[in-house]
């Protein structure tokens, strides 16, 4: 660096302003200096630069740069109980997968909302973590499906660990049985239609407070009948939406049909409870 190059921060002064004021009075924020030299800040040097460039390196950080993929952030909250039982979820269930017995975790795309044809995986974590919210919450899930889940959000009298008690073996029994669909990459993977699995999994919760309660046998046997493949006779106008040659697109998504699915899948004798089981 030469002599009487300028120093700049190119972002976080709020930050640095903080860390100045603490170490020009500790005390008054109840910390030490012992305490604050343990702490380590990570930052970037960078020597030459000029004031210009470092106010173009801002603005291309807090305007141009590409915001982390929804799905990948909320795989990385670990405060949230909707991913906390996600990957529990995950991690329970076991299947066969290339001639191994292998847990689902290893087939959950973490890092995307959608999965392509190529992609390896069977379902996205965000699509698990609807099923999860939605059993936990019944429709009231569906407007939490994009929102971090905290202790405080939980139904009334329900703590985490009844929340994972529950919903764990639950839940894990239902994608145990919907993996073969996953595999085909069938409509059980789409978010709307898991959205409409935890619905109707909510009705089988002890802190179900509306609608009929369930056992987990029948919540099953109202499930098994159900035809998931991704077919405009079963699914148009319930979870998808179908163009002229028939080819159905699934993305309205879980707020704006995961109410449907729910109603076909514990009204069996609707309309739409007929149509998604061919009936």
């Amino acid at each position: 660096m030469l002599p009487g190059s300028p120093v700049v921060a190119i972002d976080g002064e709020t930050q640095v302003t903080a860390w100045h004021e603490l170490y020009d009075a500790p005390e008054r924020f109840g910390v030490t200096f012992e305490q604050l030299s343990r702490v380590r800040v990570p930052f970037e040097l960078y020597f030459g630069l000029s004031v210009q460039d470092a106010r173009q390196i801002f603005y291309d950080r807090n305007v141009e740069g590409v915001p982390v993929a929804k799905n990948l952030a909320m795989s990385m909250d670990q405060r949230d109980i909707g991913t906390q039982i996600a990957h529990r979820i995950a991690e329970t269930v076991k299947i066969e997968h290339d001639g191994k017995v292998v847990p689902l975790t290893k087939l959950v795309q973490n890092r995307k909302r959608q999965l392509t044809k190529t992609d390896p995986e069977v379902v996205t974590l965000s699509a698990l973590r609807v099923l999860v919210v939605t059993a936990l919450h019944g429709r009231a899930g569906l407007n939490l499906s994009s929102s971090t889940v905290h202790d405080a959000d939980l139904p009334d009298g329900v703590d985490i660990e009844q929340a994972e008690r529950e919903l764990v073996p639950l839940l894990s029994q239902l994608i145990a049985g919907l993996f073969p669909h996953f595999a085909a990459r069938n409509a059980a993977s789409a978010p709307a239609v898991l959205a409409g699995i935890g619905i109707a999994a909510h009705q089988a919760t002890s802190w179900a407070a509306t609608g009929t309660r369930l056992s987990p046998e029948e919540l099953v046997r109202l499930i098994e009948p159900v035809r998931f493949e991704r077919e405009a006779r079963y699914w148009d106008g319930v979870a998808a939406s179908a163009n002229a040659s028939g080819t159905l697109n699934f993305g309205g998504g879980a707020k704006d049909s995961g109410g449907r699915v729910a109603d076909a899948i514990l009204g069996p004798d609707t309309d739409h409870g007929r149509r998604i089981r061919g009936w």
